[in-house]
């Protein structure tokens, strides 16, 4: 997995750089100065959606199966796992750098923007089905952070191979940059999380964006960037991914209010009558429009989809 390799002489070019070759310099639309600057700020929103995608699974794995500690440890020692070896998988993509970063980037956005929705469903309709699926959500946000962290950890190796091809320089400046946009990058994604996405447009609605965001960005960067990197049937090809890509999120996001009703019928029956998200859990009051006494439930606090007379008296931390 790891390849050893004999140090090159001093000052001598690598032997993947010669004009003209799949890794030589990249041919650009604009000055190699605008270049890298566009594709550090690629970085930059790319690692914004990464870190939006780990705390979305973090937030609703706690919000629906309780025990927020261990949801934070098994979401974020599973991705950060999985980064490593994506990673290690992306080194084979290098000669295909421009190409393999668009097709990662498509899928990123795809499996991080829809994960959310696919896990509300799998805990709303199967959670209490016991038995060998008892621990069904669980096995599927496991799924969901190996496959984030995979594809994020891809894309750092093939952003440096871009990065290089645009302007070649020592590895330790190209790395401090690289890393510097993204740990930027992930600051920004981790307070637009808690204070703009969550509390304007929520849990799944969040995902979808930022999923859609991460798709056009990625896209833009290849197409307009590199795009004479590229044959003609590979740019059609990711062309016609983004699309697709985009055309699934966005069908979601019109669809996610009508979603989010059937999964809360689903878990706490049709009698639903106030759903309410605060900054640590959903709230939700369940019961017929009579004299009789309601039910107050709270994602935060049940173990299963059936424990609708879970009550919680765990205030919020946040909030008064």
């Amino acid at each position: 997995m790891i390849e050893p390799h004999a140090p090159a002489p001093p000052g001598s070019p690598p032997p993947w750089s010669a004009p003209g070759g799949p890794g030589g310099p990249a041919r650009l639309p604009v000055r190699p100065g605008t270049g890298r600057f566009l594709v550090l700020a690629g970085v930059f929103v790319c690692a914004a959606c990464g870190l939006v995608y780990e705390l979305e699974l973090v937030a609703l794995a706690s919000y629906l199966m309780g025990d927020s500690v261990t949801q934070a440890s098994v979401v974020l020692s599973v991705m950060v796992f999985a980064m490593g070896i994506g990673s290690l998988a992306a080194k084979r993509l290098r000669g295909l750098a421009a190409a393999g970063f668009g097709a990662v980037e498509a899928t990123l956005a795809l499996v991080g923007g829809c994960s959310a929705m696919a896990l509300y469903a799998v805990f709303a309709w199967t959670g209490d089905w016991g038995g060998m699926w008892a621990n069904g959500p669980r096995c599927l946000l496991v799924a969901f952070s190996l496959a984030t962290g995979l594809l994020i950890g891809a894309e750092v190796p093939l952003l440096m191979e871009l990065i290089q091809r645009i302007r070649r320089q020592d590895a330790g400046g190209a790395v401090a940059d690289l890393f510097a946009a993204d740990y930027v990058g992930a600051l920004v994604g981790g307070l637009a999380f808690p204070f703009l996405l969550l509390p304007f447009l929520g849990q799944l609605t969040g995902a979808l964006l930022t999923g859609a965001v991460n798709a056009v960005v990625g896209g833009a960067l290849v197409l307009g960037l590199f795009r004479r990197d590229l044959t003609r049937r590979a740019r059609w090809l990711l062309l016609l991914g983004n699309a697709l890509v985009l055309a699934v999120l966005a069908s979601a996001a019109v669809l996610v209010d009508d979603f989010e009703r059937a999964a809360r019928h689903a878990m706490y029956g049709g009698d639903v009558r106030v759903a309410l998200q605060t900054g640590v859990k959903e709230v939700v009051l369940a019961g017929a429009r009579t004299a009789g006494p309601s039910t107050c439930s709270s994602t935060a606090g049940c173990g299963s989809a059936g424990a609708t007379n879970c009550a919680t008296t765990r205030p919020s931390s946040t909030r008064p």
